[in-house]
């Protein structure tokens, strides 16, 4: 049984929150010679109707697969710019089953800042 979008569930959401990789981005030459760790939260406007009514992962994103996609964008081919990373990123989310909409944010905690900081971070929001 598959169910319409509607207006009923605009507000469906799947999150994936704090998958760490380690990656090589960034603009200079020892963070792509070092690299460093990436934290990766993803957070996904999907109906989730059909896979309620089906109880069945095919009719959802499933979010190990979505993991592993993630990861191996976040693991490959290195990047100056956190934001094309986070672009790189919400390509691979939207391309999810029945995905409306994705926001990505990257967070760069080891960033090369000579001053004191909890986190650096770039969050998009991408829709089909």
């Amino acid at each position: 049984m598959t169910a319409d979008i509607g207006m009923d569930h605009l507000g469906d959401r799947i999150a994936l929150r704090g998958l760490r990789a380690y990656g090589y981005h960034g603009v200079f030459a020892e963070e792509r010679r070092e690299g460093q760790y990436f934290t990766v939260d993803a957070v996904l406007d999907v109906d989730t109707a059909p896979a309620a009514a089906s109880d069945d992962v095919a009719d959802t994103v499933h979010y190990g697969e979505l993991a592993s996609k993630l990861v191996e964008v976040v693991t490959g081919e290195p990047v100056n710019l956190l934001e094309t990373l986070a672009e790189r990123l919400a390509r691979v989310c939207l391309a999810g089953r029945g995905v409306r909409r994705a926001q990505v944010t990257v967070h760069k905690p080891e960033a090369p800042i000579p001053h004191e900081f909890d986190d650096v971070s770039v969050t998009i929001v991408r829709a089909r």
